[in-house]
């Protein structure tokens, strides 16, 4: 009896190991940060996302999704000796079959005279004839403009860039058009007319502006414009604007909203394209370039491209362009601005940009912005999520308690880097970590992207106050950390000769440096602003709603005393068997 005693004990408590087992929940561990999905395949196109000369690269092009392209059709290289000329090999049809089946949008940026065509200098002379009629066979840059549109135009492209920041002076590396403003208008003109005449389809977008070589540029560009009494009906013969920024990430809003303004003075109002825009990096170890301004890591060029285009998006511009896929023809030591190095390794700016495209395609309008001295935040709202891209503006970090939408969320770095964060009596509580400022802030420091869930897509965004500077507590705060990617080992790669391809010039310094500040002190926080697209409506967010989880102390209870009682009936079964 002794034995059998034994036996029903040893049952018994097997049973309870066994139901203690199931019944008790497993404590989650720490969730260490995942690489995003590598592909964004599925994900539509957004033409809202440029890469320049992404035709080199057209797997990486595809892989990034890009939105539009541009591609650079020299007149002096379709016709190097005359108008009778037309090479076709300077712009290979098989980059525009690429864009095309991949929904990628080509502009084309027409510059250069020929030697032949001008009575000025080569490449950047007036061209000749530029005042006569549009149909006159001796207004050369007329003939060309319509020959070059009715030949690409069934091919696809159907935007036209006019000429490349003609604001630049004689003498200053980068000059590229040695007219006056009354030309340059006329030049836009004659493209205009001639384009939309030939092909109906064709966008008209003004020259890439770089500002600070002439902040004159445009008030004086535009007061030619508006005295033409045949500009305001014909659109003032161009529908876009362009802007190329580069370096100081936060001028990319100044510059907008400088161009916005100058519109508003002259009763304009048309799209704004950044269609360049990046901060090289001349500390690549792998690419060391010697520059005398901007020094410019790995790093912080991934961190520029994902604050550009919140500060792009964020204050209205149409398209945001990053200069470029990648550099080709390049010595070494050469000023390399490509996500991918000219051996075709990647750069940490490619899972960027990369980054960017997945939590940023398909937002709509109105972008939601704050800032405050020491961040910004951005909230962007897409049909299955809302996004808010976050960043310390200053050398310090800040710690924020960010209102949740939902229960959890999920941390994405610039890189992809993922990690899920869970709201805290309806906050999340996030670090932000330091910019890395050398004299100046040119970047602010690391920025993330806090993703919530698809229900939350028709959620109000709290308006005040949205995130609050607090003491930091960084034993209790989830960090998302950027760590750096393993790149591709660089490797002899055959690389295509293209035409030569100007390098944007640096930007001059025209800001004050900020003071810098030991440790962040609370601020008030500022009130957001929603930014329409041109033409939109702010679109309202309903309201939030609550979600909650069931609990499974009860069933746990009920499955253990099954289990008990389970083990008793065996074990009396096996004491009446044996006698």
């Amino acid at each position: 009896m002794k034995r059998n005693a034994r036996i029903v004990a040893f049952m018994i408590l097997c049973g309870l190991m066994v139901a203690a087992g199931l019944a008790v929940p497993v404590i989650a561990q720490e969730a260490e940060p995942t690489p995003a999905p590598d592909s964004l395949e599925g994900l539509p196109v957004d033409p809202r996302f440029g890469l320049v000369e992404s035709f080199w690269g057209p797997d990486e092009a595809a892989e990034l999704n890009v939105g539009w392209d541009r591609i650079l059709f020299y007149w002096n290289e379709i016709q190097p000796t005359g108008p009778d000329d037309w090479n076709t090999l300077h712009v290979l049809e098989e980059w525009l079959v690429d864009a095309e089946a991949h929904d990628r949008r080509v502009l084309g940026l027409l510059k250069n005279t020929p030697v032949w065509a001008t009575d000025g200098d080569p490449f950047s002379g007036v061209p000749r004839g530029l005042y006569l009629p549009v149909d006159d066979p001796d207004n050369l840059w007329a003939g060309y403009v319509r020959k070059v549109v009715e030949y690409y135009a069934p091919r696809g492209v159907h935007d036209w860039i006019v000429w490349n920041e003609p604001e630049i002076d004689t003498g200053v590396y980068g000059h590229e058009f040695s007219g006056s403003v009354t030309d340059y208008y006329q030049l836009l003109k004659v493209a205009y007319q001639v384009a939309k005449e030939t092909d109906p389809q064709a966008t008209i977008h003004l020259a890439g502006y770089s500002y600070w070589h002439d902040p004159t540029f445009l008030n004086r560009f535009l007061n030619v414009a508006v005295a033409d009494p045949e500009a305001k009906e014909n659109n003032y013969f161009f529908d876009t604007f362009s802007l190329h920024i580069y370096f100081r990430v936060e001028t990319v809003e100044s510059l907008l909203e400088e161009v916005w303004n100058i519109q508003r003075q002259f009763g304009i109002r048309k799209p704004i394209w950044i269609n360049e825009t990046n901060a090289s990096p001349n500390l690549d170890p792998l690419w060391p370039v010697e520059r005398p301004a901007f020094p410019i890591d790995l790093d912080q060029q991934a961190w520029y491209i994902v604050q550009a285009y919140a500060l792009g998006f964020g204050n209205q511009a149409a398209t945001v362009g990053v200069y470029k896929l990648l550099d080709v023809q390049l010595p070494p030591g050469g000023e390399s601005f490509g996500i991918i190095r000219p051996d075709f390794s990647h750069r940490p700016a490619f899972d960027a940009y990369k980054t960017t495209v997945r939590y940023l395609s398909g937002f709509h309008y109105p972008v939601i912005r704050q800032q405050t001295a020491d961040y910004y935040i951005f909230t962007f709202k897409r049909a299955e999520d809302v996004v808010r891209v976050l960043w310390s503006r200053k050398p310090f970090p800040v710690t924020l308690d960010v209102p949740a939408l939902a229960d959890e969320g999920l941390l994405v770095s610039a890189t992809g880097e993922t990690e899920p964060v869970m709201a805290e009596d309806g906050i999340y509580p996030l670090r932000l970590e330091a910019a890395r400022c050398d004299g100046e802030c040119l970047v602010g420091g690391p920025p993330v992207f806090l993703v919530e869930a698809s229900d939350m897509a028709a959620a109000a965004v709290p308006t005040a106050p949205r995130a609050q500077v607090i003491a930091e507590t960084p034993t209790t705060v989830p960090t998302v950390t950027v760590t750096p990617r393993v790149t591709n080992t660089p490797s002899p790669t055959a690389t295509p000769l293209p035409t030569d391809t100007p390098t944007p010039t640096y930007t001059p310094t025209v800001t004050n440096t900020p003071e810098l500040t030991a440790t962040p002190t609370a601020t008030a926080t500022a009130l957001p602003t929603a930014t329409n697209a041109p033409g939109e409506s702010p679109t309202p967010i309903g309201v939030a709603g609550d979600v909650s989880g069931s609990g499974s102390g009860f069933s746990s209870y009920l499955f253990l005393a099954a289990a008990i009682v389970l083990g008793g009936l065996l074990a009396f079964g096996f004491l009446r068997k044996r006698q």
